[in-house]
């Protein structure tokens, strides 16, 4: 005798769960639970494979924004330079930048946010790399320390992340959706993030934690719908139809509203600041964010040994000082000359400084010699 069809909420709920519990893997027998061995690559074939879409779309997205760097460098040395959005280098740039996204987007339909999110610090390292290579920047030895620590903390991070395979049904998010944990956080985000945004219009407040923790409560909700929408197009393009649930919708309006102002309050803080100042922390505050998400949202870390949370953490410390010592002060070295260098306008001879040393006797004197303030006195006398 076949067994009944669920059909009342109940029933729907305890399908759901043991849904879940199929999903989960913490709990599965076997050698080499939390380690690179042989029983652990059979079991995170998929997750490693989000992995490398991960890290391909970060360093796809690294090679873009130099790219546009590059664009726009070229087009500074023109006498008569276009504007940007008439470059074919710079659209080929945000057409890789796209791609990137895409598999970024991917990985997190088929891997945990907690191991998706922290490899973020591949695109910081890469552009690093490519500058180096490509536009003949100065690699420092902090550059190289910075690289190691972060790749070695996503060493431990892809270790040590959480060791699950969940497939992400409409039923499955909708379950989590209504959750008291989830109701709980998000109760608790809105708060704060309208008591910040309160100090930031009315109060005028624009400190770069302020802007940043804005940026990451957003990024929360983000990452938990790109996850959403991401696994359950990949369940439908393998047979199992998800796109007629109205949760596909709500989550795809979350993901585009969030990502807007992300992308909003993200601008602000780089125009008050420096980017060198704003990536670091940006990557630290969305991490955790990202983070604490996935644990909330979709119970990922359920079961883990204390160890192994311990470990996946000290990776991601060992990325965030990855990446604070890859961008330090690295804006500086181009800001060394206080001065316009004409000789380096292609056209253009150089005469002399526009802005001579000021400590200097020529300080507010012309190329010539002539002290401007005399020859208008002389002129007034004269007349």
């Amino acid at each position: 005798m076949a067994a009944p069809v669920p059909t009342g909420p109940e029933d729907d709920a305890s399908a759901v769960l043991d849904e879940l519990s199929r999903n989960f893997t913490y709990w599965a027998p076997g050698p080499g639970n939390g380690s690179l061995s042989s029983a652990w690559y059979r079991r995170n074939q998929v997750h490693l494979f989000g992995v490398l879409l991960a890290i391909l779309g970060n360093v796809v997205i690294s090679i873009s924004l130099n790219i546009q760097k590059y664009s726009h460098l070229h087009l500074a040395q023109k006498e008569h330079p276009k504007p940007y959005f008439r470059s074919v280098l710079w659209w080929s740039g945000v057409l890789l930048m796209a791609v990137g996204e895409t598999g970024n987007f991917a990985a997190y339909g088929i891997a945990p946010i907690t191991l998706i999110a922290p490899l973020g610090c591949v695109s910081v390292t890469g552009s690093a790399i490519i500058s180096f290579v490509f536009l003949k920047e100065n690699l420092r030895a902090s550059d190289l320390l910075g690289m190691t620590l972060a790749f070695a903390g996503m060493y431990l991070l892809v270790n040590f992340a959480p060791n699950m395979t969940q497939a992400i049904s409409a039923r499955t998010v909708q379950y989590y959706f209504v959750g008291w944990q989830f109701l709980v956080y998000v109760i608790l985000e809105i708060l704060v993030f309208c008591i910040l945004l309160y100090f930031h219009k009315r109060k005028g407040l624009k400190h770069l934690v302020i802007l940043l923790t804005l940026v990451a409560l957003l990024a929360s909700l983000t990452v938990i719908s790109v996850k959403a929408v991401s696994g359950m197009i990949t369940l439908s393009v393998t047979g199992k139809m998800q796109l007629t649930y109205a949760i596909f919708y709500i989550m795809l309006v979350i993901m585009i509203a969030s990502c807007v102002f992300q992308v909003k309050f993200l601008n602000q803080a780089t125009k008050l600041y420096t980017t060198t100042t704003v990536v670091p922390v940006n990557h630290v505050f969305f991490t955790t964010s990202a983070i604490i998400a996935g644990i909330v949202f979709y119970k990922e870390f359920l079961g883990a040994a204390f160890l192994t949370v311990f470990i996946y953490l000290f990776g991601c410390f060992l990325s965030f000082l990855g990446v604070f010592l890859v961008t330090r002060n690295r804006e500086n070295e181009h800001l060394q000359q206080s001065f316009i260098d004409l000789g380096n306008i292609p056209g253009k001879q150089m005469l002399d400084k526009i802005q001579p040393d000021s400590n200097g006797t020529s300080y507010g004197t012309l190329p010539d010699g002539s002290d401007p303030t005399q020859s208008q006195s002389g002129e007034k006398k004269e007349a």
